[in-house]
């Protein structure tokens, strides 16, 4: 029981920090909502999860043939997805993710139409692979003693993670497109970025301290 609940926070924690940063696919979907309603700004989010979980799968399989020096080298590895996750959170920080948005003039379309766009725009970046591997590094999945159905259930709550933060973002657009700034996204990059960062300089001391027997 402790194993999977282990699991479920781990993995529902890398869904959300792989949606979180309000980059082009964040910006799309406020701008979604803002212009069309929460429904589809939450749509756009789903076609981004199903993305991330591509994304996700491909990098686990790869990890998986390398299964044995993963374990081996356990320690340095959560070092190095820290450090890494160190720099992109330092740069979330500083990024202003409206610098590059444009005036947006999608049409009216339905919600497959909008989750479908979510997805492809989405995996038009495979870069998002150097941020995955950090995170499975550093929240220690897959780990190579989990069975099947550990591992089925680390990915659905990724799926699970990635779309509860489009629930929140959505909701909390929708409640106050009224009112809302979109330059306010820099604060919640701002924000993230904090979290990210405290999670990876935790992470380093911890891999930095096995690593050395402290």
């Amino acid at each position: 029981m402790e194993t999977l609940l282990s699991i479920i926070i781990s993995c529902v924690s890398i869904g959300v920090i792989l949606s979180a940063p309000m980059g082009p696919i964040g910006i799309l979907c406020v701008q979604r909502t803002l212009n069309k309603g929460r429904e589809s700004g939450f749509f756009t989010g789903v076609g981004a999860s199903v993305s991330d979980l591509f994304y996700c799968l491909l990098t686990g399989l790869g990890m998986s043939i390398v299964t044995d020096w993963i374990e081996a080298n356990q320690s340095i590895l959560q070092i190095i997805g820290s450090v890494l996750l160190t720099v992109y959170a330092v740069y979330l920080i500083c990024h202003n993710p409206v610098s590059r948005m444009k005036t947006p003039h999608d049409k009216k379309e339905n919600y497959v139409q909008d989750a479908l766009t979510g997805f492809f725009f989405t995996l038009s970046n495979p870069l998002i692979i150097f941020l995955i591997i950090p995170l499975f590094a550093r929240f220690g999945f897959p780990l190579p003693e989990y069975r099947y159905y550990h591992i089925l259930l680390g990915y659905l709550f990724i799926v699970v993670g990635a779309l509860l933060w489009w629930a929140v973002i959505t909701f909390f657009v929708n409640k106050v497109r009224t009112h809302f700034n979109i330059r306010s996204m820099w604060l919640i990059n701002r924000i993230m970025g904090s979290i990210i960062l405290a999670l990876s300089l935790y992470g380093l001391i911890t891999g930095v301290k096995v690593y050395f027997n402290f």
